[in-house]
């Protein structure tokens, strides 16, 4: 972030009156100065990287659709904070409390860092995550978001005191003693660590494409999948719904729309798979199950969008749709059978609990979400078909074609 130290509130003010009124780009400019802060928070309480990130792209879009109780611009910058705290906080007590000192905590932070499907021998010998995660561990909290943020912000206390509501002199404080407590040479290799594994415009980019999904609070959103919007919250309805409402655009932003919109959303409610594991072993199995579901679906998506767009036949398009949606629905299927004993596990260990974290599944990647999403993309590739092929009465056009194949 280049923002100075007085420029940050500066912005805020600036921006969010538009930000209020709706304003993506406004609010977009905002997340852009605040994302440091906000991820180094989530990460000092979950000492997990893609969580973090997780965990403030929920923050933010919580506190875009709750920008009307907030009075004073002064208090944005610690009621996010303090968002991102609870929500953090949340996380951990989901995981049912698992301690993730010493070893343990090596092995996440290693992971987060990386979480793509690698062997655990990798993972481990990382160095630099490995020494990140003990330091980490190895530190009050209050000290882990000031240590993370002076380093991700140019090792400016001025500047770490003005994002955390504090004064430079507690800042000096809580560095001080966090150097008294680990030796030089590890401060140095998490400092890389801590500018390494700081968000990029990419976070910004995800933000305000989660902006346009978010009509209601972000874990609710992708717990309530009953309509083409909110099944675009979680994961398969992300990347289905997107389609129909790309018909209205044109062939651009159905691949900008549905493809990237697709991706974000599926990687922001990815989460809702990711809670029930509880090993790094379980973790990176529901990785590469996930991963196989993004490659074998969204470039059989744009295939389907070619389709649609460079060949004149109706059933061509249904039938390369058909084909999309089964592949899919194969790769989901294979998810829910790595998801289903420790879904099983969940249940025994807390039933209560349970019945919310199945909900979220089931709407995000579960069997309602692989029905709804199913005839949803069915329904918006023909209209795209209709639209683009046969003008502005394409979808009376498709029901006459539907209707005279079907009954003669």
């Amino acid at each position: 972030m280049n923002a100075t130290v007085l420029s940050v509130d500066a912005l805020i003010l600036q921006e969010l009156p538009a930000a209020r009124d709706g304003d993506h780009a406004a609010y977009g400019r905002i997340v852009a100065a605040c994302q440091n802060t906000v991820t180094a928070v989530a990460l000092a309480i979950t000492r997990d990287v893609s969580a973090s990130e997780d965990i403030a792209q929920e923050a933010f879009l919580n506190a875009w659709q709750h920008l009307e109780r907030l009075h004073s611009p002064d208090s944005f910058l610690p009621w996010l904070r303090q968002i991102a705290r609870n929500l953090a906080r949340d996380h951990l007590r989901k995981y049912r409390d698992q301690p993730l000192d010493g070893p343990n905590a090596e092995l996440a932070l290693a992971m987060a860092a990386d979480p793509g499907p690698q062997p655990m021998q990798k993972l481990l010998a990382d160095e630099h995550e490995a020494t990140a995660a003990e330091l980490i561990a190895s530190l009050p909290e209050d000290s882990r978001e000031t240590l993370l943020l002076f380093y991700r912000e140019g090792q400016s206390s001025q500047q770490v005191a003005a994002l955390l509501g504090i004064t430079d002199a507690a800042v000096r404080k809580r560095l001080s003693r966090a150097r008294q407590l680990v030796r030089d040479d590890l401060i140095k290799r998490f400092g890389e660590f801590a500018r390494s594994s700081a968000p990029s415009a990419a976070f910004t980019a995800a933000v305000i494409t989660g902006l346009g999904i978010a009509t209601k609070p972000a874990a609710a959103a992708a717990a309530t999948a009953m309509g083409a919007g909110a099944v675009g919250a979680g994961t398969v309805g992300g990347s289905m719904a997107g389609k129909g409402l790309a018909a209205v655009v044109g062939m651009g932003g159905v691949i900008g729309g549905s493809l990237v919109g697709g991706a974000i959303a599926a990687h922001l409610t990815r989460k809702h798979v990711l809670i029930y594991a509880e090993t790094l072993e379980e973790r990176e199995a529901l990785l590469r199950r996930y991963w196989v579901y993004m490659i074998v679906t969204l470039p059989l998506m744009l295939a389907t969008f070619l389709v649609a767009f460079l060949v004149p036949s109706f059933w061509a398009t249904m039938g390369a749709t058909l084909f999309t949606e089964f592949a899919s629905l194969y790769t989901l299927l294979a998810i829910r059978r790595e998801l289903l004993p420790m879904i099983d596990r969940d249940r025994a260990r807390d039933p209560a609990g349970a019945k919310g974290r199945y909900r979220a599944y089931d709407y995000s990647y579960g069997p309602v979400a692989m029905f709804y999403s199913g005839v949803l993309y069915v329904f918006a590739m023909a209209v795209f078909y209709a639209s683009f092929h046969y003008g502005p009465h394409g979808v009376a056009a498709t029901t006459r074609i539907l209707l005279t194949r079907i009954f003669g």
